[in-house]
């Protein structure tokens, strides 16, 4: 590993759990981690139910851009991080780093909309940041 690791979180859109995932990440662990989101098929803009969910806790996920996966990146972090069930992904041959998915709560299967929906996603990706620093910070 580097000396400051490195991880890399995706969904789909990029506009909602990977840029959460990105933002609780930078307000736990600042500068400790070398933090990345992108998107498998990035979408126009943030979901603005997130960024509220987000701003509840502290963190700011306002200033993001949904973007697409760059391949060089993909290859040098240490841990890439898949954030629900519909993204595909898989690392180059020559990657170093590590890839994982969070299949995170759907509050929608259970018919919970909007804003609740949001933070309940919200706080499923914020309890598994716990050990993912663990892991990388020890």
């Amino acid at each position: 590993m580097t000396a400051t690791p490195s991880v890399l979180f995706v969904c789909v859109g990029n506009g909602g759990k990977s840029q959460m995932a990105a933002a609780l990440a930078r307000k736990h662990a600042g500068d400790r981690l070398e933090i990345h989101s992108a998107g498998t098929k990035p979408g126009t803009g943030l979901n603005a139910q997130s960024v509220e969910a987000i701003a509840e806790v502290g963190a700011d996920m306002s200033h993001g851009t949904p973007k697409g996966i760059d391949p060089e990146l993909l290859r040098r972090v240490d841990r890439t991080v898949i954030l629900g069930a519909d993204a595909e992904l898989e690392l180059p041959a020559d990657a170093r780093g590590t890839l994982e998915r969070w299949v995170t709560d759907e509050p929608a299967e259970r018919g919970i909309g909007g804003g609740e929906r949001m933070r309940l996603i919200r706080d499923d990706i914020d309890a598994r940041l716990i050990l993912l620093f663990s892991e990388l910070l020890g």
